[in-house]
């Protein structure tokens, strides 16, 4: 029975770049497993996100997966107490070491408190400008034009996408599911490819007593299909930093199992090439296991009056 496993690592912070990223960078090249890293490219607003302590289950999550010792202190305050580190300016040099050691590279967001806790509120024209500022900045660093996108915190809608199709995106991963599919979103069908996470990630599972940190590599080679390909969101300041030692084991459990590991952009060239094979499926905000609020997930059918 074979395994396919693609990686995208989210990196969420100042902090997470400067130190989880060559981390988990070296970790996956000493296992020659290829990762997409999508970066946050603005200010690091990380303190400001404290304002989620009042929505339902976001305190229970903060106080399972020690968040304070997972991203430190320092960054905890970033934008409150300490100005906002521009992560963009300050480590364009640790992104370019990613790509250049052969990884895929892309856009996380530009300010990823703006986008995970305001995107709703925003105008499409905001919508816009902020994800203009993001490929400005990844342009800047890399010289070319990012080819995806992935939204923090899995916050997704009408204006996000309308904005990754202006973009020409090979494809996106903003939501939680089981497949690739067109998203539609009241009755409009957006064209840019929509790769969901179909695994939970480490955060959401740690720290609860279902899930002991002893049994969770077990837990996660069972979780693998054979008839699709396994997606995981890694995230630098995670597996990258305080629980490298358990994704060490579990890429070397994922190994021993001959799992197939690939990167999400050639994933994206595979399915596309039988493109009239992906469905189209709603997006749709809904709760899920382990995470506070809403997330961006793939619907179970088709809206049948889709405008194209």
């Amino acid at each position: 029975m074979s395994f396919i496993v693609a990686l995208k690592v989210d990196v969420d912070t100042e902090r997470g770049t400067r130190e989880g990223v060559p981390a988990l960078a070296a970790l996956l090249d000493e296992f020659a497993v290829p990762a997409s890293f999508l970066f946050s490219l603005g200010p690091d607003n990380t303190g400001k996100a404290i304002r989620r302590i009042f929505r339902p289950g976001f305190f229970q999550k903060v106080s399972r997966t020690g968040v304070v010792q997972m991203y430190g202190i320092r960054t905890l305050l970033n934008g409150t107490l300490r100005p906002a580190p521009h992560i963009g300016s300050r480590h364009a040099d640790v992104m370019r070491r990613v790509r250049d050691a052969g990884f895929e590279t892309g856009i996380h967001c530009h300010d990823h408190y703006q986008w995970q806790d305001h995107l709703f509120r925003m105008s499409l024209a905001e919508v816009r400008n902020e994800f203009a500022r993001a490929r400005t900045e990844y342009h800047r660093i890399f010289g070319c034009e990012a080819a995806t996108a992935g939204a923090p915190g899995w916050q997704a809608n009408a204006n996000s996408r309308q904005v990754y199709d202006e973009a020409a995106l090979l494809y996106a991963s903003d939501t939680r599911g089981d497949s690739a599919f067109f998203p539609v979103i009241d009755a409009r069908v957006f064209k840019t490819l929509e790769i969901p996470s179909t695994l939970p990630t480490f955060d959401e599972l740690l720290g609860r007593p279902a899930y002991p940190e002893p049994r969770l590599v077990s837990h996660y080679v069972g979780l693998l299909v054979p008839a699709r390909p396994n997606v995981m969101t890694l995230h630098a300041e995670i597996e990258g930093m305080a629980k490298r030692p358990l994704f060490r084991r579990l890429l070397a459990a994922w190994s021993d199992h001959g799992v197939r590991f690939i990167r999400m952009d050639d994933l994206a060239r595979e399915l596309l090439a039988h493109r009239a094979t992906i469905p189209v499926r709603p997006l749709v905000m809904a709760e899920i296991d382990g995470r506070s609020g809403t997330v961006a997930t793939q619907g179970r059918a088709a809206d049948p009056h889709p405008k194209t």
